[in-house]
């Protein structure tokens, strides 16, 4: 029997999907999550696929670690928590194309070129709201198909210069800046916004309450007078 799960990697935790794969066959749940921790302790951080094959009869079970994903991986490399959740509004890293290089030769398949991986890994990032040399992934799209950085890939080329990276969080500073101003006023209108509805709804309760007022359930015809 194939069980397929996604397993946060070195820290798996009995969960309830789980249980419900595994408690009508008999499993032990604790061998099985110390199993899968002890083969994805060397990813951990990240999310990974992974394949149970299980044998009903004698209840053994191998587990079998399937590659990351390009987002996981790329958080990883880049200390990113989670995805900008805004990528065209908010930007979550600024990062250089050797380090991109170096994710595509980890993804790459057979049946792929380095620089098509490559195009793959970008198309991540914009996802992720991830800048690349400071420009949109979309552009950068558009210069790896162009050749701007076939010498890199020929030479496959996976560490960036200390002046680039200082260069390129230079520029992430700033970005970051502007961002958390938009947030904290973002944040002000939204509280603002709160308060007025609050208010008016505060306001409304009085108006219907106030002495004198009829209820608006009393508003009803009065027969009419014969």
């Amino acid at each position: 029997m194939i069980v397929k799960l996604i397993a946060q990697a070195g820290s798996m935790k009995p969960n309830p999907a789980l249980a419900q794969k595994m408690g009508p066959l008999g499993m032990n749940m604790g061998k099985i999550i110390s199993d899968v921790n002890n083969a994805t302790k060397s990813l951990a951080g990240m999310k990974i696929p992974v394949t149970l094959d299980i044998n009903t009869k004698t209840k053994e079970v191998k587990v079998m670690v399937q590659q990351p994903s390009t987002s996981e991986l790329l958080k990883k490399e880049f200390g990113i928590a989670k995805g900008s959740g805004q990528p065209q509004k908010f930007k979550s890293a600024n990062v250089p194309i050797e380090t991109l290089i170096k994710v595509a030769k980890e993804k790459q398949s057979l049946e792929k070129t380095l620089k098509s991986s490559l195009k793959t890994v970008v198309g991540s990032c914009r996802s992720l709201g991830i800048l690349i040399e400071s420009k949109e992934p979309s552009e950068i799209t558009k210069e790896i198909e162009s050749g701007v950085y076939d010498k890199l890939i020929d030479q496959e080329k996976t560490m960036p210069s200390p002046e680039k990276l200082t260069e390129l969080k230079f520029f992430f500073d700033k970005i970051q800046k502007s961002q958390e101003e938009i947030k904290k006023k973002e944040e002000e209108e939204k509280a603002k916004a709160e308060e007025e509805k609050a208010a008016k709804a505060a306001t409304a309760v009085g108006t219907a309450t106030a002495p004198g007022a009829v209820p608006v359930a009393a508003k009803v015809a009065e027969p009419a007078k014969k």
